[in-house]
């Protein structure tokens, strides 16, 4: 494995980790928001699980397994 290769996979799974850590936070506040607060976090929460099937299609479509790299 290249020096870049490494670096490429590091970031990625660093990536990845702070949008799981960010939807667990969310749903953890959601509990203890209010309806307007609820709102906002339920957006939030819908955009970062787009991202992860947006990342989940574009692994699948370049050859690779979404499980492989933590989606």
């Amino acid at each position: 494995m290249t020096v870049y290769t490494q670096q490429l996979e590091e970031f990625i799974q660093d990536v990845l980790i702070t949008i799981h850590a960010n939807i667990r936070d969310l749903e953890e506040k959601k509990s203890f928001a209010d309806p307007e607060e609820q709102d906002y976090i339920d957006g939030r929460l819908f955009s970062y699980i787009e991202m992860l099937a947006v990342l989940r299609a574009s692994a699948r479509d370049a050859g690779i397994d979404p499980a492989s790299i933590g989606l």
